[in-house]
C-alpha cells in the first residue's frame, strides 16, 4: 500500500462530512507503538492511544464524562474476636474474620480469586470512597460473638467487612467468615476471602483470611500479598482463636491477625490498615473470668492511577499519596467522603 506523508503542520477537512478511518485490530495484534500513535481497539470496540509507556484507552462514562482506568485495593474491615465472657465454663471463643479484600493489581485477588480488570473512573464526577472500620468485642455478661467489620467502597466496588468470631456457637459470615467456639466458621464471600475454621469441642476456631483458611482449626488464616504501593504488603489476616489450657497465643494470620487469647490474657486485635480480624477471647474455668477477644483492624482503599491526573479528597477522607514510576498511589485509611480526577 502507497504511504503519503504529510508535511504540513495543519490538514483542514472541514469542508468533509465523513469521518476518518483509523488503523485497528485486536488488542493481541498491537504494535510496540510510540508515544502518540493512535488506532482502533477491535477486542474492546475503543479509540487508544500510547502514552510514554503504554497504550491508554479513551473512554466515557454513563455520565458523559471522559474516563481513565486505575488499578485499585479495596479492603474492608476486620471482623471483632469472639467473647465468651463469665458464662462459668472453659469455653475459648474464635478469631474475627479479615475484611474482604478485591485488587485489580497483580494476579490473586481475595478468597483465591483472580485479579479483576481495572476500574473506569470518570474526569470531574464524584467517587464514594468509604474506609471500613474494624468489627467491635462484644460486651455483657453472656457469650456473644464479635460485630462484622465494616465493608469498604471505591465508586462501584464494595468489599465486605469480616465476619465476627462467636462466643459461642457458629461464626458469622463475612468478607472472610468468622470462626466457630465448639461449631462451624462463618463463610467467606466468593472473590473475597476464606470460610472461618470449624472448631473441635473447646476450642475457639481461627477466621478466615483473604489468602487462605487457617493453618490448624485455632490460627488464623493468611492474607493475600499485593504490590499496588510499589512494595509487597500482605492484607487480610484472620485472628487466631483462643485456648483456655494453653501457655501461648494461638497465631494470628499473616496480614494483620490478631493472636487468640490464652488463660487470662486477652485476644489481640487485628491490625488497622491491613483489615486483620480479632483474636478471640476465653473464659477459664479454675482462673479468672471473662477475658476479651480483640477488636478487628480497620480497612484499606487504595487507587493506583497515572501521574498526568490530579486527585481531590473530600475532608472526611484521612489519605497520603505517593509515586511509583510513571503512577500515583493515593492510600485511604479512614472515613468517607467523594473523591475526583482531573
Amino acid at each position: 500500500m502507497a504511504t503519503n506523508k504529510v508535511t504540513t503542520n495543519v490538514i483542514d477537512m472541514s469542508g468533509d462530512t465523513g469521518g476518518l478511518v483509523w488503523v485497528k485490530g485486536t488488542e493481541a495484534q498491537r504494535p510496540t507503538g510510540v508515544a502518540g500513535d493512535l488506532r482502533f481497539n477491535t477486542t474492546d470496540n475503543r479509540l487508544e492511544y500510547k502514552d510514554n509507556s503504554d497504550w491508554k484507552r479513551f473512554a466515557q462514562s454513563a455520565s458523559g464524562a471522559p474516563t481513565f482506568e486505575a488499578d485499585f485495593l479495596v479492603l474492608g474491615g476486620g471482623g471483632g474476636g469472639g467473647n465468651p465472657a463469665n458464662s462459668g465454663q472453659s469455653v475459648p471463643g474464635a478469631g474475627g474474620g479479615a475484611g474482604g479484600l478485591r485488587t485489580s493489581f497483580g494476579s490473586t485477588s481475595g478468597g483465591g480469586s483472580s485479579a479483576e480488570s481495572k476500574i473506569e473512573l470518570g474526569l470531574g464526577i464524584s467517587h464514594t470512597v468509604t474506609v471500613g472500620a474494624g468489627g467491635a468485642v462484644a460486651g455483657g455478661s453472656s457469650a456473644a460473638s464479635g460485630s462484622n467489620g465494616s465493608d469498604s467502597v471505591l465508586a462501584s466496588i464494595t468489599s465486605l467487612g469480616g465476619g465476627g468470631g462467636a462466643g459461642l456457637g457458629a461464626g458469622k459470615a463475612g468478607g472472610s467468615g468468622g470462626g466457630g467456639a465448639n461449631n462451624n466458621g462463618g463463610a467467606g464471600t466468593s472473590g473475597q476471602g476464606y470460610v472461618g475454621q470449624t472448631a473441635p469441642y473447646n476450642k475457639g476456631g481461627g477466621g478466615g483470611g483473604t489468602g487462605a483458611g487457617g493453618s490448624t482449626t485455632m490460627s488464623g488464616g493468611d492474607g493475600t500479598s499485593v504490590s499496588i504501593t510499589g512494595a509487597a504488603v500482605t492484607y487480610g489476616g484472620g485472628g487466631g482463636g483462643a485456648d483456655y489450657g494453653g501457655s501461648a497465643a494461638e497465631p494470628g494470620g499473616a496480614g494483620g491477625g490478631g493472636a487468640g487469647g490464652y488463660n487470662a490474657n486477652n485476644g489481640s486485635p487485628g491490625t488497622d490498615g491491613l483489615g486483620g480480624g480479632g483474636g478471640g477471647g476465653v473464659t477459664y474455668c479454675c482462673g479468672p473470668f471473662g477475658t476479651n477477644g480483640g477488636p478487628g483492624g480497620s480497612g484499606i482503599v487504595i487507587v493506583r492511577y497515572p501521574n498526568t491526573y490530579t486527585i481531590t479528597v473530600g475532608a472526611g477522607l484521612t489519605s497520603s499519596t505517593t509515586t511509583d514510576g510513571s503512577d500515583k498511589i493515593t492510600s485511604f485509611t479512614a472515613g468517607t467522603d467523594t473523591i475526583s480526577f482531573s
